[in-house]
C-alpha cells in the first residue's frame, strides 16, 4: 500500500514518509503521513486532531452522512476525502469526496486500501483538479499552507463561476463553516431559485 503514491507524489511540507509498520488502516496512515503536504499543496494528509475537527465540519455541512465518515485527507480546494462506513468491506471502507464549493458529496468506488495508489495516481485530474491548481499557481496564486485552502469566493451552488477569478486563499475551518451554513440554507430549493440573501448561523 502507498508505494505508487509515495513514488509519484513528492512531500513538499514535512519530513519524508517512511512507515515503521505496514499501513493497513486510516489511523496508521495518519500516524505515518499526518500533516504532510504533497506536490506543493495539491494534497495533504490529516493529523489525528485535524481529522477529528474535519469530521465535525463535514457532519455540519452534510448531516445526512453523520456517523458514517472519517476524514483522512484534503486537497487544495478544501475538499475532504473520507472513508464511508456505509460502503465497502468491514475494515476497508470505500471513499467519499465532500466538496464545500459545490455542495456535493461524491462516492468514489475504491476502498481506502487502494485509494492513494490507484485513484490519486491514475485519476489525478478527476480526484485533485490538478490542471486547475496549476492554473491558479500560474496566475500568481499561493499554495495553501496547513489549515488553509483555496476556496470559492462565491460557491458554485449559489451561482459562482468555476474559474480562477472566483478563488481566494481561505482558512480551512472558516471556509467549511461558512459553506456548510450556505449549503444547509440552500438545500431543497428548486433549481434556478434566485438567492437574494444568505443569513449566517449565529450558533
Amino acid at each position: 500500500m502507498f508505494e505508487r503514491f509515495l513514488a509519484a507524489f513528492a512531500v513538499s511540507d514535512g519530513p519524508s514518509v517512511a512507515p515503521r509498520v505496514p499501513v493497513t488502516s486510516v489511523e496508521l496512515w495518519l500516524d505515518a503521513a499526518g500533516g504532510r503536504a504533497f506536490e506543493g499543496g495539491l494534497y495533504r494528509v490529516h493529523t489525528r486532531p485535524s481529522a477529528r475537527a474535519s469530521d465535525a465540519l463535514v457532519r455540519e455541512a452534510f448531516p445526512e452522512f453523520a456517523g458514517r465518515l472519517s476524514c483522512f485527507g484534503y486537497d487544495w480546494l478544501g475538499r475532504q476525502f473520507a472513508t464511508d462506513s456505509g460502503r465497502g468491506k468491514d475494515g476497508d471502507p470505500e471513499v467519499m469526496l465532500f466538496e464545500p464549493g459545490s455542495g456535493e458529496a461524491l462516492e468514489i468506488p475504491v476502498p481506502f486500501s487502494r485509494f492513494h495508489d490507484e485513484e490519486l495516481i491514475d485519476y489525478t485530474e478527476e480526484a485533485l483538479a490538478r490542471s486547475f491548481f496549476d492554473e491558479w499557481r500560474r496566475s500568481g496564486g499561493q499554495a495553501p499552507k496547513i489549515a488553509e485552502c483555496v476556496g470559492y469566493q462565491r460557491p458554485l451552488f449559489l451561482g459562482g463561476d468555476d474559474a480562477v477569478a472566483n478563488l481566494e486563499i481561505s482558512d480551512l475551518d472558516v471556509y467549511w463553516t461558512i459553506m456548510g451554513q450556505f449549503r444547509r440554507q440552500a438545500k431543497g430549493l428548486p433549481k434556478g431559485t434566485p438567492i437574494t440573501a444568505v443569513v449566517r448561523d449565529q450558533s
